[in-house]
């Protein structure tokens, strides 16, 4: 008999562990009792409590000073040194600034100065900006229900001035000279008149040195110029007519021209190279929108990149409410959704979108740090953005080139070539729901009929280049000329795609078409499969599944959808049941989603399968039917382009 000695040696470190345990209450017990029994008859000092390490004197209760209070509040308010940033950049768009410098040293830790051109601070106010709860922002409490400002709470000045050193030089307009005032842990040390032009400088020194835990728990310098940097990038991005420029350490590591001109910032902030590929949003108007939306006006402008740019987390995803930069995990997800099949698993993608509302529809007032909002409307919201990206995404999409697909962060796209195709047999069936493969194969007759009509740079939705079957490689990838070289067409992802967007399509019509089977298959699952599947009756049967009960964890299964009618129905029905197991949300639209995906992956033709030319003619034709011709379900690409330049390249001859 084998002997688990691995097994064995860790039943052994338990019990050794469990018996330390063991003896340590033994000793500690009776001296615990002991205590208990001496408080009991006061044989006790007053400071000591057996259940208790400390015993803490009562306090009378008092009101908490200025100084104290502003503490304590700078919690919530500053963070970090990008909370300071973030602060003073935002006073600084409101006070109407057309260029604003931030300069930063040390990531933060030793100065953080912004500067700015705008209205500048009255010299009789000057002292008044820096008490807790004072603003120019609000006169009433009516107003909160119409906050246009990014600031409105009257907390950041004072709390940042209780735990750092600040210097303010302000000139307001229509004044003579400006005046420097300087603040220690919020406590005024000096008051002078100097030269200065119209605007503001502040610069925040020190921070935290009155606070050494909340100094000790900053990340490093690095960390916070990263984030010092995110933060002023978006709101570049957010006001492209004002021009920033940020410098870390006397190096200038972020500017903008404030043309006014979103796409420059987009160049400066992304890159030229992923700037010119992002697809521009184009704003829903006219009554359709009206009838859609219960806010009036509620519009979603921005750019968002193609299926080919993509990250392994969210952060390239920035939403604005008003020119407000929020964080809400229920508007990210809409944009995730509506790349929903057209990005790989794990990736995300990139979003710059601008939701402009009227200012009664959100509230503002939900932090200290103004970065979370909520709205009256979330589901008309949610709503917006979703369609919004995803309109765009079908309309503008671009074909993925040979190098779109690389390790590592963004890709480059290279430019498709398309016109606009015509056939009368999109999307035909045999009676099973297999590929109809009797596709009309396009002759020089009629080849030399069809005008071409001019090739726009990026190709979406249902257009694709006009393209020739020369053959198959690897039993796997259909090889067809376009009109500027090669197309790879990996014959699984595109059998796929097809299946996905047919199915689709008759599910919402109510018409999925479903075989019956002449005997019923019996599988057995395990009782947590079996409970599973259970719950899910209803939605199999409205995807072509007709599944009974067949006694303690087992089921039968007499019919399946059309698509799986020469399959091992108990091998698809596993499938489904294993997706289903791994899910991770109870959403039914998108349970349904998942058996979807599971059944294309299922009957979709195979790699390694060997197609005629006419299948493959078929295969072709049918995917440029398709609503998303450029990814599987599963957001792999379905087709990617050598043009000729890359073929002449990699020849010499360029």
């Amino acid at each position: 008999m084998q002997v688990n000695h691995k097994y064995n040696n860790k039943r052994r470190s338990r019990k050794l562990r469990l018996a330390r345990s063991h003896l340590l209450l033994s000793i500690c017990t009776p001296a615990y009792l002991l205590l208990a029994y001496l408080q009991t008859f006061h044989f006790k000092p007053a400071t000591c409590r057996p259940w208790l390490w400390y015993n803490y004197p009562a306090m009378a209760i008092q009101l908490l000073s200025d100084q104290l209070a502003s503490q304590i509040a700078a919690g919530e308010v500053v963070e970090r040194p990008s909370s300071v940033v973030k602060e003073l950049v935002e006073n600084a768009i409101d006070a109407g600034a057309a260029t604003i410098n931030v300069d930063v040293r040390e990531g933060g830790r030793k100065l953080m100065q912004v500067a700015d051109d705008g209205q500048g601070i009255a010299t009789a106010e000057l002292e008044t900006a820096f008490l807790r709860h004072s603003t120019s922002k609000l006169q009433s409490a009516d107003e909160l229900n119409h906050i246009i400002t990014l600031g409105f709470r009257g907390e950041a000045l004072a709390a940042i001035a209780s735990v750092s050193r600040v210097t303010i030089v302000s000139r307001a307009d229509g004044e003579t000279a400006g005046t420097r005032l300087q603040l220690e842990g919020g406590h005024k040390s000096s008051r002078d008149t100097v030269g200065a032009p119209q605007g503001t400088v502040i610069a925040v020194e020190d921070l935290f040195y009155n606070t050494p835990a909340r100094l000790k728990f900053l990340k490093s310098v690095t960390t916070e110029k990263r984030l010092i940097d995110e933060f002023v990038t978006r709101y570049a991005l957010a006001y492209p007519n004002i021009r920033f420029r940020l410098t870390h350490d006397n190096r200038v590591t972020f500017q903008s021209s404030g043309s006014g001109s979103l796409r420059d910032v987009l160049v400066a902030v992304y890159g030229p190279e992923t700037a010119r590929q992002l697809l521009e949003i184009e704003t829903e108007t006219g009554e359709s929108a009206v009838a859609r939306s219960p806010v009036h006006p509620l519009t979603v402008t921005g750019f968002v990149g193609p299926p080919s740019l993509h990250w392994a987390n969210r952060s390239q995803i920035t939403l604005f409410v008003n020119g407000r930069w929020i964080k809400d995990n229920s508007l990210t997800y809409a944009v995730i959704q509506a790349y929903h099949t057209l990005l790989p698993t794990g990736r995300y993608p990139l979003g710059v979108l601008f939701i402009s509302l009227p200012p009664e529809e959100v509230d503002v007032n939900v932090h200290p740090a103004k970065t979370e909002v909520r709205f009256r409307h979330r589901n008309a919201v949610f709503g917006a953005v979703q369609r919004a990206a995803r309109q765009t995404l079908v309309a503008d999409s671009p074909i993925r080139g040979m190098s779109a697909w690389t390790a590592g962060g963004a890709e480059k796209t290279s430019p498709g070539w398309g016109g606009a195709l015509n056939f009368d047999a999109f999307t035909r069936r045999d009676e099973q729901g297999q590929l109809d493969l009797d596709w009309p194969i396009p002759t020089a007759e009629n080849e030399a009929d069809r005008t071409t009509p001019p090739l726009p740079a990026n190709l979406g939705g249902e257009k694709l280049p006009i393209m020739r079957i020369i053959g198959q490689v690897g039993a796997s990838y259909i090889i067809t000329e376009g009109p500027d070289g090669l197309f790879l067409i990996d014959q699984h992802a595109a059998h796929e795609r097809i299946l996905y967007e047919q199915f689709m399509a008759a599910r919402d019509k109510d018409t999925v078409a479903s075989q019956g089977l002449v005997a019923g298959t019996a599988v057995h699952l395990s009782p947590p499969q079996a409970t599973l599947l259970a719950e899910k009756l209803d939605v199999l049967a409205q995807l072509g599944f007709q599944i009974e009960p067949f006694g303690p964890n087992a089921f039968m299964v007499r019919a399946v959808p059309s698509i799986l009618s020469k399959l091992d129905p108990a091998r698809a029905l596993q499938a489904v049941v294993d997706d289903l197991e791994r899910g991770d949300t109870p959403l039914q639209e998108q349970i349904e989603a998942k058996i979807i995906l599971r059944v294309c992956k299922t009957a979709a033709v195979k790699a390694g399968q060997t197609l005629s030319t006419t299948e493959m003619e078929a295969m072709v034709r049918q995917l440029e039917a398709c609503q998303s011709p450029h990814t599987c379900p599963h957001g792999r690409p379905t087709l990617i382009h050598l043009s000729v330049a890359q073929l002449a390249k990699e020849f010499g001859r360029i």
